[in-house]
């Protein structure tokens, strides 16, 4: 029998389930499926839901509803979500235009430009939620080799589609903001759309694959609004 997680009460309306192990596949799939049973069995209980790589944070509407969640715990019986096959193939241009971080961090970790390149568009990323900013996806999978501290000083503007490295982790910048990260590249297609619904094209346990491009495609799909491809 797989085992539950902890559920902590964070204040009398505010609990967290927190899972103890690294972010995972395997993780996911339980939190989307607790995420699943919440939405279905005490919706109109709950105010907001917010995911993270290994908890789940629940706003209720009334302490006594998070009571009771909490005394029912252990009888639960929660089936784990089947994660999404899907994979959306985001084109990056990583040309120093886009990418000025790109030669320093390839020397910080004694790699050519073109090494990193590689590394880091090898790999298929899964998306696990969205947070930070509207429609900013935080995507599992980042080779180690890549892992780098974030910038001891956030740079004032990063530009809407930048691609980049922050710790563990890679993600694309899906408007313009301060950001600390380390920018790599640039991905021309919209992330976030606040016109449509829903605002975003990808869901939580879809994968993201980079596909390099040169400059001069790059800037041809700024102007024609790439729609993203998935397979």
């Amino acid at each position: 029998m797989a085992v539950k997680p902890q559920y902590i009460a964070l204040s009398p309306m505010l609990g967290e389930l927190h899972w103890n192990e690294p972010a995972s596949d395997s993780l996911l799939a339980k939190q989307l499926g607790w995420l699943n049973f919440i939405n279905k069995e005490f919706e109109d209980q709950v105010v907001e839901r917010r995911q993270g790589y290994t908890a789940l944070s629940i706003y209720w509407k009334t302490a006594e509803n998070q009571t009771a969640f909490q005394n029912k715990l252990s009888k639960f019986r929660v089936h784990n979500h089947e994660l999404s096959s899907k994979i959306w193939e985001l084109p990056v241009c990583y040309d120093p235009k886009y990418g000025r971080d790109l030669g320093s961090l390839a020397v910080q970790h004694r790699l050519t430009a073109n090494e990193l390149i590689q590394l880091h568009s090898s790999v298929t990323y899964r998306l696990h939620f969205f947070g930070f900013l509207p429609g900013f996806m935080y995507l599992n999978g980042l080779s180690e080799q890549l892992h780098t501290p974030r910038k001891p000083v956030p740079d004032r503007n990063v530009d809407a589609g930048s691609v980049a490295i922050g710790g563990a982790q890679t993600g694309i910048y899906p408007m313009e903001s301060p950001g600390g990260w380390h920018l790599i590249g640039r991905c021309p297609v919209k992330l976030f759309d606040p016109e449509k619904n829903p605002p975003v094209w990808a869901e939580p346990g879809d994968r993201i694959k980079f596909e390099p491009i040169g400059l001069d495609e790059m800037e041809q799909l700024l102007q024609n609004q790439p729609i993203p491809k998935s397979q």
